[in-house]
This record gives structure tokens, C-alpha cells and sequence, in this order.
């Protein structure tokens, strides 16, 4: 069922926004996931977030859907 998913957004990938095609899409897609990882690593160094157990991720989260919505959009 997964890869029947997979091969359904790939067929359609203009539809979800991705009006450039599949693969500049999935590149963009993957470059926001590592910079949202490398943005809730360096957060979660800074000390006085550290105490806030979740907000390090809640950050790189809202980081990685707010650029999946923005390459939608574009």
C-alpha cells in the first residue's frame, strides 16, 4: 500500500503544487526535512530551550511544514 501511495503523488505531483515536477519537488522536500533536522539539532543545544522538553522539535516541525506550504504554493 505504500508504494501504491508513493507511485500516486509522483503521478500527480503538479496537483499537490509541485508545478515544477516530481523531482525538483522531492529535491525541495528533502532539503527542507534536513534543514528543519539541523535547525531542532541547534535548538536543542541552546540551554534554556533544552528545559522545554518539546519546543525544539515543535520548532523544526512548523519549519518543514511551513516550507512544504510554501513550495506548494510556488
Amino acid at each position: 500500500m505504500k508504494y501504491v501511495w508513493l507511485f500516486g503523488w509522483i503521478r500527480h505531483a503538479e496537483a499537490f503544487g509541485y508545478s515544477h515536477g516530481a523531482l525538483p519537488g522531492t529535491i525541495g522536500t528533502i532539503a527542507l526535512l534536513l534543514t528543519a533536522l539541523v535547525l531542532g539539532l541547534a535548538l536543542h543545544r541552546v540551554d534554556w530551550i533544552r528545559r522545554l522538553r518539546y519546543a525544539a522539535p515543535a520548532v523544526a516541525v512548523a519549519a518543514f511544514g511551513a516550507g512544504v506550504a510554501w513550495l506548494a504554493s510556488s
